[in-house]
């Protein structure tokens, strides 16, 4: 992101003055909608490139435009902690049994990492999950050795379970057939009373 207009941003950072800028609309939205978090912005008037970290966003009154940011200075070997969007891959084995169900309550983990290896998401391959199977965050595999989990590792992620609306239904259906079989019999007798 330049200073080129556009939209004002605020700058922030550890040991230096806060600095009033602004960001090029268009590229920052770019970048964002991306799902970059780390940015090189380049200050009018100073020879350094800083990088950068999205504080705060607010957007317009439809809350789709983005009309003003806040960034924060950042060390790119400094550790800082944050959620990152889980993508489940593959296709759990135990959901080709009957009357199973994928469920997947969380959506996001917690981590800790250099600033340098922030990743966009981490992808959790489900594929040798079998029925009853559950994974927890901590058996997630880490991008790289040196990230740590921060999140509940008994939080689960991933859980192919026995789908109880599918046995509801049945049940329905089953109660369903007994009324059925019943309603003729009383008609029958009406009918046998109406001709005596």
């Amino acid at each position: 992101c330049r200073q080129a207009g556009g939209r004002p941003a605020g700058l922030y950072g550890p040991g230096e003055a806060p600095v009033a800028t602004a960001v090029d609309h268009k590229e920052t939205v770019h970048h964002l909608t991306k799902g970059e978090k780390i940015f090189r912005l380049q200050i009018e008037g100073e020879s350094d490139t800083q990088f950068v970290l999205i504080k705060a966003l607010q957007f317009d009154h439809l809350g789709t435009n983005p009309v003003h940011a806040d960034f924060t200075r950042v060390d790119l070997e400094e550790r800082t902690t944050i959620r990152v969007p889980i993508h489940i891959i593959g296709e759990a084995v135990g959901l080709k049994e009957a009357h199973t169900v994928l469920m997947h309550p969380t959506n996001e983990i917690e981590i800790e990492c250099k600033v340098a290896n922030l990743p966009d998401s981490i992808e959790v391959d489900i594929t040798d999950l079998e029925a009853g199977g559950i994974l927890h965050a901590s058996d997630i595999q880490l991008p790289l050795p040196t990230m740590k989990l921060m999140s509940d590792p008994e939080a689960i992620i991933a859980q192919v379970a026995e789908n109880q609306h599918r046995e509801t239904e049945d049940d329905t259906a089953e109660a369903g057939e007994v009324a059925g079989q019943a309603e003729p019999e009383v008609i029958t007798e009406k009918k046998e009373d109406e001709e005596g």
